[in-house]
């Protein structure tokens, strides 16, 4: 064909024809993109952000059942009938609410968060007046994981390192990346009036007499201004005391008019509340800080930055002797993974290129792969503009760095489509320029190009519309691959035609101008020198690079191009194209292609067929070796916190006992202990104070640190150690892998008896340990019935003879008991609270709590005061009750939890289970169900099913539109169907756990990937039957010129994940710097990626193999069917001179 029939593009042409211009604005978008690059935040994960809202309440002495009674029911009844609402969990302790509210995901955080706060102010009428603290609502934000644990220790009185923890808590919330610093492990300073109750009842005085006159003495009134001599100033009374002992001087005015004073009747002492927690690092007794940062906030900055207030402050402002580490630093994780993953980003480029120079030359396949860097550069700067227009914030985290990854052999796919067209064209066509051969080539392709770079962004876009914790977790893979994939269309329509037009050659004269002497190579080999020259002088490491590129250019000019590139192009890849043409002319005789399509579907049948009968280990999320292990310790309810730390000792004694006999010191960071606080799971924590729990935390190193041994063999070892002691319940388990979902066995039973929940919580632990089921840790009840209870039991009748009100005893009870707050004590720093109680020893003796007086005016006997003890009109008894109450959907809801002990499969244990719940009997009602991680499975299961199907069905469209016809599209389709038995059959021969979210997301995605290899196919072979040719010479034709392209995109798509799926990580900072690659196969980073990339490794290689051979067989047999049923008479158009036509 002549240059004037071919079509082109405008856009394309004008880049050419300005190739200044382009050259230009690619410089300011490299430049733009390291700008966005380098002030994107850093992160280990994404930040989470759901329509989940928390609403929190505090009312203290109160038992969880009146908590669920007088609180949780109430603001339940508001919340069910808000629009939104998918479902409300609650939970009634000790003294606390806690409330979960989660909303559809259409409902945006802010307007649940309204929706919420406008109910609370609706069931405030039906609240207790007296709360504590709220009803608080806030949303749900995953960012509040500690990112660090600040840990001070010393030969120091309590006093004095609660306040240099409470200074370096001010200097590190002083930086704007932190919301807050939590203080654990330290003493809360409180001014005490423990009030003598015998002197106090001999006296007549009452609690509200204390409280009166404290409130009276300790307060500042300001009187307004004042006009003296001219001047305004403002009058102030200041009554409040600056020193806690002359508190003792109050007076008490008594019924009788004496005045007490208060030190007569209590001790008045500056102390601290009881200690109802405990840390400590390595044995020795810390307080610790837990410092939470900002959402979307650079975690590796504010690392650096609270390690530089911690040096400033151990430098001018802590004494010597003062003690500061730091322990489970996240930024370590995460400048390691981040590290890593760059590393292998840069790996898989580089063997991308590798096999481009193979097809390509080295010329071409540089600036053929300078589109994965561009292509990752445009994607950086539309980053700050995309995110906010789909309601979120990019970080540079995993998930988008594993984006990139799975991108590098993708954003090539366009730009080795159109070099390679345009090479081809170039060669072929002898007297034409290098500017029409672009052109030309350009046009050629553009909509094979276009249909499949959209038909591979098809599959992802569903996956933006993933909802819960999950798909926000996932997120931000799919939309960094769509913007990076647009990115490289872009660039291979603009970038690279201008790279071609500069720098591309005719093969012939590329060999005849390769000059092996030394004369060819001065100059560059002089410019190089002087490169790498400068290159020390500012430091080694730029220096050894440029001598690394020295002598790759030399091994390219005598070795690689001359002795292996050259000879691969003029021989091997001509007979292997040969080779494909008479493979192709075997299948297209006869019945052949039937045959073939036949053996081919056999073989997805057998593959089906294969997978059941194998069955591969199935998981939700792929996990590796713990980095870090949690040992948790949860006591009887009501033990006292110190014989919980008692407990512990003895815990951390057995895990130090496992870590020297193992002799893994070395492998550890840190072992941190915490009762009291801090004592849950990370991802849920506790939301009040648990003395009767403890967590025993070690972090080990970072994994390539360990030299090669297990630390999942530690948590064995330690699971074993700890067994055994009495009393104790103690689970050994791991971090969460991926976003929190909750146990991976949870077994929920749901209704509003509590004693039929119990029956029912019974049978199922029953049948469980019965069934016999491997592999189940330790399953457990949430349901804890034997929380020690002291029942007050008012006689109604005599308390309302004598004029006493319910409220009068139950305030006086607990007044007297865990105190009140009657006023604040302010110094220059703070200010504490003034607490009334009674005297521990008064306090500690119910017999002595129930003698307490309720003093009243008898307005009968003419007003005259009277005191009647407690136990004249209630009597007690001793009970037990529940230690929590958790509810869901407005019914009372017990869960039965536990881990899967390693070597089993969560899926199998669960299919066991729901197999004997079924023949359970259950009452009208009641509901057994399976939830936790299980729930969020099936739920991300539905989704990926559904997302699937809308993948398949946007790709059709798009197929459709491009071929103008119903059945082609078919036939581009079976490839997805031949990546199907490549990926069952991958994960058999090679042994391979199956992911539901990794393979499921990986399956999705080769949907996309395979299709354009059949585009580029039927495309071109629909060209050449355009241009006259035979429809059986076509194909073979069109199959053997595409078969370098097709062969080029799947080989640069498998090689760039071959890094991740490996594990295989180059240090290349430390290659140049030290000569020290620290090469590295099998890392840390790869365990969570590595099932999605060989999901893709297996699917793509057996699909393009097959693609190969079965596209041209179905649409041989495609195209004889419909010339034979629905073009009858019509002869084929063929054209005299096809044999002459120069494609």
């Amino acid at each position: 064909m002549k240059f004037e029939e071919y079509k082109t593009l405008g856009f394309t042409n004008w880049c050419v024809e300005n190739r200044t211009t382009i050259y230009i604005f690619t410089f300011i978008i490299t430049l733009a993109g390291f700008m966005v690059y380098n002030n994107l935040p850093k992160e280990q994960f994404p930040d989470i952000k759901i329509p989940q809202i928390y609403i929190n309440t505090i009312y203290f002495g109160t038992a969880p059942a009146d908590i669920e009674n007088t609180i949780n029911k109430p603001i339940e009844k508001q919340l069910k009938s808000l629009n939104g609402v998918k479902k409300i969990k609650s939970n009634a302790l000790q003294d606390v609410s806690v409330i979960l509210v989660e909303f559809t995901p259409d409902v945006a955080v802010e307007v649940a968060l309204q929706r919420v706060r406008d109910a609370i102010d609706k069931a405030k009428t039906d609240l207790p007046q007296n709360l504590d603290s709220g009803p608080t609502a806030q949303d749900v934000n995953f960012s509040e994981f500690p990112i660090m644990n600040v840990n001070i220790a010393g030969n120091f009185s309590l006093k004095q390192l609660k306040q240099y923890a409470e200074d370096l808590q001010d200097g590190i919330e002083a930086l704007p990346e932190i919301t807050r610093v939590d203080i654990l492990g330290a003493l809360n300073r409180e001014i005490q009036i423990n009030v003598n109750l015998d002197r106090m009842k001999s006296t007549g005085l009452t609690f509200y007499d204390i409280q009166t006159a404290i409130q009276s003495e300790n307060i500042n009134v300001s009187g307004g201004e004042l006009n003296v001599e001219g001047v305004r100033r403002t009058l102030r009374v200041k009554g409040e005391y600056t020193n806690v002992a002359d508190m003792a001087n109050i007076r008490i005015r008594t019924s009788t008019g004496a005045t007490i004073r208060l030190g007569d009747v209590a001790e008045v002492s500056d102390n601290f509340e009881e200690q109802q927690d405990f840390a400590r690092l390595a044995n020795k007794s810390v307080i610790t800080l837990n410092v939470i940062k900002r959402s979307g906030e650079n975690l590796v900055e504010a690392a650096d930055k609270i390690e530089t207030v911690i040096a400033d402050f151990k430098e001018n402002r802590f004494p010597p002797g003062l003690d500061v580490k730091i322990t489970a630093d996240q930024s370590i994780q995460t400048r390691a993974d981040l590290h890593d993953l760059i590393n292998t980003v840069v790996l898989g480029f580089i063997f991308v290129v590798m096999v481009l120079m193979f097809f390509m030359g080295v010329r071409d396949a540089i600036f053929v792969g300078l589109s994965v860097p561009l292509s990752a550069l445009v994607a950086f700067v539309m980053m700050p503009i995309i995110g906010p227009l789909v309601g979120t914030e990019f970080t540079l985290n995993t998930i988008v760095l594993f984006a990139f990854l799975l991108g590098i052999g993708l954003v090539v796919d366009d730009a080795i489509v159109v070099i390679e067209n345009t090479h081809r064209l170039f060669n072929n066509h002898k007297d034409w320029t290098i500017q029409q051969a672009v052109k030309a080539a350009a046009g050629e392709v553009f909509i094979p190009v276009l249909s499949g770079t959209l038909t591979t962004i098809a599959p992802f876009f569903p996956l933006l519309f993933w909802t819960g914790i999950v798909g926000e977790f996932m997120k931000f893979m799919p939309l960094t691959l769509i913007i990076t994939l647009g990115a490289s269309l872009f660039v291979a329509y603009v970038m690279n035609p201008v790279f071609a037009v500069s720098f591309m050659g005719r093969h012939e004269d590329e060999k005849e101008a390769h000059d092996t002497s030394f004369k060819a190579i001065r100059r560059p080999l002089i410019i190089l020198i002087v490169a790498a020259a400068l290159g020390y002088l500012i430091d080694r490491g730029v220096g050894n690079f440029f001598v690394f590129i020295l002598i790759l250019w030399i091994f390219n000019h005598y070795i690689l191009t001359p002795r292996i590139l050259v000879p691969f192009q003029d021989k091997l890849l001509p007979s292997l194209k040969n080779g494909y043409r008479k493979l192709i002319d075997w299948l297209l005789r006869g019945w052949r292609p039937v045959v073939a399509i036949v053996l081919v579907f056999g073989l997805l049948i057998f593959t089906f067929v294969l997978t059941g009968i194998v069955q591969p280990k199935v998981l939700f999320f792929p996990s590796g070796d713990p980095d870090y292990v949690y040992v948790y310790n949860k006591l009887p309810i009501g033990t006292d916190a110190r014989v919980t730390d008692s407990v512990t000792k003895i815990i951390e004694k057995r895990v130090f006992d496992v870590l020297e006999k193992e002799k893994a010191m070395d492998m550890v960071n840190s072992v941190i202990a915490n009762v009291g606080k801090n004592a849950g799971d990370p991802y849920n924590p506790d939301r009040s104070a648990t003395p009767h729990k403890s967590k025993v935390t070690v972090a080990f190193v970072y994994g390539t640190e360990r030299g090669g041994r297990s630390s999942e063999t530690i948590l064995r070892k330690i699971r074993d150690a700890v067994k055994g002691i009495p009393g104790a319940e103690i689970s050994v388990e791991r971090e969460a892998v991926g976003p929190p979902t909750g146990k991976p066995i949870s077994i929920e039973i749901s209704g509003d008896d509590f004693a039929i929940l119990q029956k029912l919580e019974k049978d199922v632990l029953q049948k469980v340990q019965q069934s016999g089921i491997e592999g189940i840790d330790q399953l457990r009840s949430d349901l804890v019935t034997n929380k020690p209870e002291i029942v007050i039991d008012i006689n109604r009748e005599k308390a309302q003879r004598e004029g006493i009100s319910s409220q009068q005893i139950a305030l006086a009870v607990r007044t007297a008991l865990f105190g009140l707050e009657v006023s604040k004590f302010r110094d220059d720093k703070d200010e504490y609270p003034i607490m009334v109680r009674l005297e521990k020893d008064d306090r500690e003796q119910i017999e002595k709590l129930l003698s307490l007086n309720i003093v009243y005016r008898d307005m009968i006997m003419g007003g005259a005061l009277r005191q009647v003890p407690i136990t004249s009109v209630a009597d007690i008894h001793y009970s037990t009750t529940f230690s929590q109450i958790n509810r869901q959907d407005q019914s009372r809801i017990v869960t039965l939890g536990s881990d899967v002990l390693p070597g089993y499969n969560a899926n199998e244990i669960v299919s066991q289970i729901e197999a004997l719940i079924q023949d359970m009997d259950v009452p009208n009602g009641y509901i057994i169900k399976m939830g936790g991680e299980q729930e969020e499975q099936n739920e991300s299961m539905a989704f990926l099913g559904t997302a699937f199907g809308a993948a398949i069905l946007l790709i059709y469209l798009i197929l459709a539109t491009q071929f103008n016809s119903v059945v082609k599209p078919f036939i581009i389709f079976f490839t997805i169907l031949l990546s199907l038995i490549g990926v069952l059959l991958g994960f058999i021969i090679f042994n391979k756990d199956f992911s539901i979210i990794m393979s499921g997301v990986g399956i999705i995605a080769l949907a996309g990937i395979v299709v354009k290899n059949g585009i580029l196919l039927i495309e071109f072979i629909e060209e050449l039957r355009g241009r006259g040719y035979p429809m059986r010479e076509a194909i073979i034709e069109g199959g053997a010129i595409r078969l370098t392209p097709v062969l080029l995109t799947a080989s640069a798509a498998v090689l760039g994940l071959v890094p991740l799926a490996l594990g295989i990580t180059v240090d290349f900072v430390g290659l140049f710097r030290n000569l020290e690659p620290h090469l590295i196969v099998g890392g840390p980073s790869s365990v969570f990626w590595n099932i999605l990339a060989w999901t893709i490794i297996f699917g793509l290689t057996f699909s393009t193999l097959l693609t190969l051979i079965m596209v041209p067989c179905m649409y041989y047999v495609n195209e004889r069917i419909r010339d034979k049923w629905f073009r009858k008479g019509k002869q084929e158009v063929i054209n005299p001179n096809w044999q002459n036509e120069t494609i």
